[in-house]
């Protein structure tokens, strides 16, 4: 079992650990609230597991603050077994202000653009492996790289019926019927659902446990809709930035949330496999 105190203050030195609280949150390790003796206040994750992986964090928040003005965590220190990062203020509750401000910053991320889709590694997302080789079409990556990826894994752990998965590889094999190839790739934090924003008052302040890689837009949109994280004010103020193409609350929406409703299959099971089915047979499948 790690020392937290004495793993923090070997990596903060000359500071010194004051308080050490822990916080609800996070699909690795453990997460702490930790004060210093220099006034700095920290956010720890730690993880003791067999396959530590907070090195992956620590990259992509660095990656969001070298390429994009997203507001993310300044990370102080990370291997695969501690990551330490800025503490930042805010909650989970967004007025229409809020949702205006998300609106501005994605919107803004969505800009960073690189020559194909995926990333120069693969990532995580919550605590699972992401793959993101480098490829030319989106609806190719998306395809292979979510749908039938995170498919396949529900199917190995046995929580996604080889019945459903079959259905599943019919639908993607016929994505082009609705999804559009954007114009380039675009940066995504990967994972905005509600916890993984702060705010206070009208501003945000923070996105944390990102998922990045460079995809299309709507698939990131989509997920804001999935578990209620914003709602008109974000949308009305979003398009205003960046136009959605027609039939993307109509249709396009459910198929891209496929794939985290198929991340939560592969971690939970149970009735998100109704919530895959569901999707599948109103396309048809």
């Amino acid at each position: 079992m790690m020392d937290m105190q004495r793993a923090i203050e070997s990596a903060v030195s000359p500071a010194a650990v004051t308080d050490i609280m822990p916080l609800s949150g996070g699909c690795i390790g453990q997460v702490y609230r930790v004060r210093l003796s220099d006034g700095r206040q920290l956010v720890a994750k730690a993880d003791d597991g067999p396959h530590p992986r907070l090195d992956t964090e620590g990259y992509m928040l660095r990656y969001l603050a070298e390429r994009s003005q997203l507001p993310v965590p300044t990370v102080w220190h990370n291997t695969p077994r501690l990551l330490l990062m800025d503490f930042l203020p805010g909650d989970s509750h967004f007025s229409a202000g809020a949702q205006r401000h998300a609106a501005e910053l994605l919107a803004a991320l969505h800009e960073v653009t690189a020559p194909h889709y995926g990333l120069e590694r693969d990532t995580l997302i919550g605590g699972l492996h992401q793959p993101n080789p480098a490829t030319d079409s989106w609806l190719a990556f998306f395809r292979q790289h979510r749908l039938l990826y995170m498919g396949r894994e529900g199917v190995d752990k046995g929580r996604l019926p080889p019945t459903v998965w079959q259905r599943l590889q019919r639908l993607a094999d016929n994505l082009d019927r609705w999804l559009l190839e954007p114009e380039r790739p675009s940066l995504l934090h990967g994972d905005v659902w509600t916890t993984n924003v702060l705010a206070q008052g009208d501003t945000i302040t923070g996105f944390i446990d990102p998922a990045i890689y460079y995809g299309h837009p709507e698939i990131e949109l989509a997920f804001t809709t999935l578990f209620g994280t914003f709602s008109q004010p974000f949308f009305d103020h979003y398009q205003t930035l960046r136009p959605l193409a027609a039939g993307f609350f109509e249709e396009r929406r459910d198929i891209y949330n496929l794939y985290p409703l198929l991340v939560h299959v592969r971690l939970f099971g149970g009735g998100y496999v109704h919530s895959v089915e569901r999707t599948l047979s109103r396309f048809g499948y």
